[in-house]
């Protein structure tokens, strides 16, 4: 990967996993792009079975290609986006000297949420959230199921003793949501609002945009 056009503080590494909730994942990383942050994506196998589901939306399988689709749709500027696969080990999400402080992993299975709680790092999700969590960064999990067993909960307890910041995907509804999109629009201001990035997205309590 050529030498980084942004700084690292205007990165942030973005992580779709398999659970549902496509639509918050596609949100969030146009509203990323328009803040002209430079996004690492790590897109699982099975994130992209769920996109195929959930949308209308067919994801390339290899990491050149996905950058090169995701840049056209979001009008990216050049090496704005830039995708890995699992196995790449070299990408600078992988080392603690070049990751960024931030990650978000949006929607967050609860595969993924038990093998980051435990420090797996089998794939490169994990290693990238093991790494921000090791460098005392910010990290944030989109976790998305229902009900949570005491599996899960046990999960979250534990990355939120690490610092974690565990966001379920769950909507409020007393901004008087009229469209799904005004739903996934709740979610997505409260994951900016976490890593400090300024939106119009919804009102705030009390106020109105």
């Amino acid at each position: 990967m050529p030498e980084p056009k942004f700084s690292r503080d205007k990165q942030i590494t973005l992580a779709i996993t398999g659970a549902s909730g496509a639509p918050y994942a596609l949100r969030l990383l146009q509203c990323l792009i328009k803040a002209d942050y430079q996004v690492h994506v790590l897109m699982s196998s099975a994130a992209k079975v769920v996109f195929a589901t959930e949308t209308d939306e067919k994801m390339p399988s290899q990491p050149k290609s996905l950058t090169e689709y995701l840049t056209k749709k979001y009008d990216a500027t050049e090496n704005q986006i830039a995708c890995y696969g699992k196995d790449e080990w070299f990408s600078p999400v992988a080392s603690g000297s070049a990751a960024p402080k931030k990650m978000i992993v949006c929607p967050c299975s609860t595969g993924t949420l038990s093998a980051i709680a435990t420090g797996a790092s089998d794939n490169l999700i994990e290693r990238a959230a093991d790494v921000v969590i090791k460098e005392r960064g910010q990290l944030i999990t989109v976790v998305r199921e229902t009900p949570l067993s005491t599996i899960h909960l046990e999960n979250m307890l534990s990355l939120s003793k690490l610092g974690v910041t565990v966001l379920p995907a769950a909507p409020g509804f007393y901004h008087s949501p009229k469209s799904i999109e005004d739903l996934v629009d709740f979610i997505v201001a409260r994951i900016l609002d976490h890593v400090d990035i300024s939106h119009d997205l919804i009102g705030r309590w009390g106020y109105t945009i």
